[in-house]
């Protein structure tokens, strides 16, 4: 049996690893279903992916909750709903 002591597992960290493993599925899914990605130029004047759009949005929202966990005292669901904001300007907008 695996040892997992190393790590806090609490149902909300088991909920944030199986979303980025769903998210990542469901990319796998839609690029089997439609490949190529669906390249286009959006504000940040390159060309960009489904996968780049998808890892931006990643990246950017882990920068966001560590700037909220600094920032303020307020719960992390506040920053969920920012975060689901800037995923839909990603897939929107770069």
């Amino acid at each position: 049996m695996i040892e997992l002591s190393w790590m806090a597992w609490t149902w909300p960290t088991a909920i944030f690893f199986l979303v980025i493993f769903a998210l990542i599925a469901a990319m796998g899914v839609w690029e089997y279903a439609v490949p190529g990605g669906s390249p286009r130029v959006g504000i940040l004047r390159f060309e960009t992916t489904r996968g780049d759009r998808l890892f931006v949005s990643l990246l950017g929202s882990a920068f966001i909750c560590l700037g909220w966990l600094w920032a303020t005292d307020l719960s992390l669901w506040y920053a969920l709903a920012v975060c689901a904001g800037f995923f839909l300007l990603v897939f929107r907008l770069v």
